[in-house]
């Protein structure tokens, strides 16, 4: 990918931690999600839930209704949860909600991740979805961060 630098970087920890994550290498895991949540928050969430967005659009090209959710949530988090026992389903729940435009930030008891806990789920909900059909990441990172780009050119002045 042809990236400038702050992107590069971004993406390379993004690839980072989905790799240690189908590698099902909980340490590498450990330590790709902490210089993961070392990134900026906003563009690291955004890219990745709009790499998200992508996989599940893909994968779901009907639409996705509450089984095809439950699916996801319950097979992420029973897998991950077998090499990596801090998983969190309720991070990967309120992760695979903003990744699907359900935003709960107007409700007050739902309490959302924090930046290590994104840092550290969200690579394992992509590596999941990735899995079904063997695709590669890097020609999702590509066309999120293409659409990223053209949203922001269509919003500036």
């Amino acid at each position: 990918m042809n990236l400038p630098p702050a992107a590069r970087m971004l993406a390379k920890a993004i690839s980072a931690s989905v790799d240690a994550a189908a590698r099902e290498d909980a340490d590498d895991m450990r330590a790709a999600a902490a210089d993961l949540a070392a990134l900026d928050g906003e563009q690291t969430g955004v890219l990745m839930g709009s790499v998200m967005r992508m996989l599940l659009e893909e994968q779901h090209p009907d639409g996705l209704d509450g089984d095809d959710i439950r699916d996801v949530l319950d097979g992420c988090a029973r897998w991950a949860a077998a090499w990596l026992p801090e998983t969190d389903p309720h991070a990967l729940l309120i992760i695979l909600a903003g990744a699907l435009g359900i935003h709960p930030d107007d409700h007050d008891e739902v309490e959302r991740p924090t930046g290590q806990a994104l840092a550290l789920h969200a690579p394992l909900l992509i590596a999941r979805l990735l899995s079904a059909g063997h695709r590669r990441l890097d020609v999702y990172l590509s066309a999120a961060l293409a659409e990223i780009a053209r949203l922001e050119l269509m919003e500036s002045p």
